[in-house]
């Protein structure tokens, strides 16, 4: 009799030959449907939507929207702050949350402490070293406003600053680091990398603007490291970008460093 062991049977596929794996369920296909078409080809349908709607195709100009400018601004804020809803979806898909890259109000006034307390830190280094920069010709004068003129003028500008504050601490910041650390990167590598990244994105402003972010990436990526908090760091940005709006508004043509 034959006592050698028989070889080892392959293991079924689960979804059955020929089939797709398991899927996630419907509210997640849902949510990436909504996403991908967002940050693509649905944000151009709402683009050109608004264009033919604010403009006549010939005849005469009988538009719907009055203050297209105003519809543009909120368009353009609305698309780019879907980056950060795919970051809080595809946490919710490996099973972790918003919480997981502290963005959540579990303490509101510790992270309002620590919120305005940066704010003011960075936001009075910053402007030292702009003007700096910009009496040294190595960086490009900054309008950090909406069009001016319009009643609509604040509001956009507060929401922009908002956003800016979600899109990039969320990401640059809270998510980047996380996924980087589970990655199996050194902290410091990690830090460098989101540093850079953000200085990088703000060289359309100059050379200051580089490694003034580069250093503000620093400081605010060991922040997130050593506390696990994304929330303060999104309030301590949104009022560095609205005072810095604000500012503008009230002091351009006023001081040497900002044209009228």
């Amino acid at each position: 009799m034959d006592t050698s062991e028989a070889p080892p049977q392959p293991t079924p596929d689960p979804a059955g030959p020929g089939l797709p794996p398991t899927l996630p369920g419907r509210r997640v296909l849902r949510d990436e449907v909504a996403l991908v078409l967002a940050l693509s080809l649905a944000a151009s349908a709402l683009y050109a939507i608004v264009d033919i709607l604010s403009a006549p195709i010939r005849g005469v100009e009988a538009p719907l929207f009055a203050d297209v400018g105003l519809i543009y601004q909120l368009l353009n804020l609305a698309t780019s702050i879907v980056p950060v809803a795919l970051v809080l979806h595809l946490l919710h898909r490996s099973g972790e949350s918003a919480a997981s890259i502290g963005l959540d109000a579990t303490r509101p006034w510790s992270d309002l402490r620590w919120g305005v307390g940066l704010a003011a830190l960075v936001g009075g280094v910053g402007i030292g070293i702009y003007i700096l920069a910009v009496g040294l010709g190595v960086n490009r004068t900054v309008v950090p406003i909406p069009p001016t003129g319009n009643w609509w003028t604040i509001p956009v500008l507060l929401l922009a600053a908002a956003r800016s504050g979600l899109l990039e601490e969320v990401i640059v910041c809270g998510y980047l680091l996380r996924r980087l650390d589970q990655l199996g990167w050194s902290p410091t590598k990690a830090l460098w990398t989101s540093a850079l990244l953000r200085g990088a994105y703000h060289l359309y402003q100059g050379f200051g603007g580089f490694f003034g972010n580069l250093a503000l990436g620093l400081f605010f990526g060991r922040l997130y490291q050593l506390r696990g908090r994304t929330t303060p760091l999104v309030i301590a940005h949104f009022l560095i970008d609205a005072t810095a709006g604000l500012g503008y508004l009230a002091l351009r043509g006023h001081v040497w460093w900002l044209p009228g």
